[in-house]
């Protein structure tokens, strides 16, 4: 990379910032960003991650995991002096931003559309000094989403409720990547009046008799077979179908294989 010097740039909640060099030492908060930092190339600069960083899976054996995506050792981030810190807006709290921002710049992510994932990458490209790599995996990921949306024409909308926790029970409403992706795949989501994860009643659940399917995610809460039995009691006849939940709500080069993902869920309903 070119060491850069005296550049700005603006993040996705409106923050400037101002460097002198282009940053070196990363830490991510954000498992999906961990992931599209390790194919952008910058695998060797990322010195901390969080516990649910698992892709690629041997990256927890190299980095210093630093908490998780809500609770985060101060300490141990500021041991490691990091010259920047990536955190996104739903991931991570905004008490654990303030907080870090003590120690070095935090650059916000806040990806709810395509478009904004798009946008994501290519200022990854900026802030990393890696604009190469970016344009490439935006390029793979235009032709995917074309593809795709080719493949998405004139097949039927489904209604569908996508659980995403237990006890509370709680789904994916909209305002969110989850809802968009949805909607890309022509499922309709039974919740979309109502903003970002409400908790629901399963009681009240279907009681129009309009769901077609009920999705349970594998994160963050892993639903199993019997969340599954549970549910179909009550939503009969609805079908409880058990879907990959980094496909629907890790953005980043994630979605590259979201898209063929998609294609097979679509063949299997």
């Amino acid at each position: 990379m070119n060491q850069l010097k005296n550049f700005s740039l603006i993040d996705d909640i409106g923050t400037l910032h101002v460097f002198d060099k282009v940053p070196q030492r990363i830490i991510s908060l954000v498992p999906s960003q961990t992931e599209l930092l390790v194919d952008l190339g910058l695998e060797s600069n990322i010195v901390g991650i969080t516990k649910f960083c698992v892709h690629p899976k041997d990256l927890k054996f190299k980095k210093a995991i630093v908490g998780g995506t809500k609770k985060v050792d101060y300490d141990k981030i500021r041991a490691l002096e990091p010259d920047v810190i990536i955190c996104n807006k739903e991931e991570n709290t905004l008490e654990i931003v303030e907080t870090l921002r003590t120690i070095c710049p935090v650059w916000v992510t806040d990806i709810v559309t395509v478009e904004d994932n798009f946008k994501m990458i290519s200022d990854f490209g900026k802030l990393f000094d890696c604009v190469t790599e970016t344009e490439n995996w935006n390029k793979k990921l235009a032709l995917a989403f074309s593809d795709f949306k080719d493949f998405i024409q004139g097949k039927p909308v489904k209604k569908v409720a996508y659980f995403i926790w237990k006890n509370p029970y709680m789904v994916a409403g909209s305002g969110n990547f989850i809802n968009e992706l949805l909607q890309l795949n022509h499922f309709e989501n039974a919740f979309a009046k109502q903003q970002r994860y409400p908790e629901i009643e399963l009681q009240k659940l279907n009681t129009n008799g309009d769901l077609d399917y009920v999705f349970l995610s594998s994160e963050p809460y892993p639903f199993k077979e019997k969340d599954a039995l549970d549910m179909e009691k009550i939503t009969n006849p609805t079908k409880c179908i058990f879907v990959d939940g980094e496909m629907f709500s890790w953005h980043g080069s994630r979605l590259l294989k979201a898209f063929d993902y998609f294609k097979e869920l679509h063949q299997k309903l």
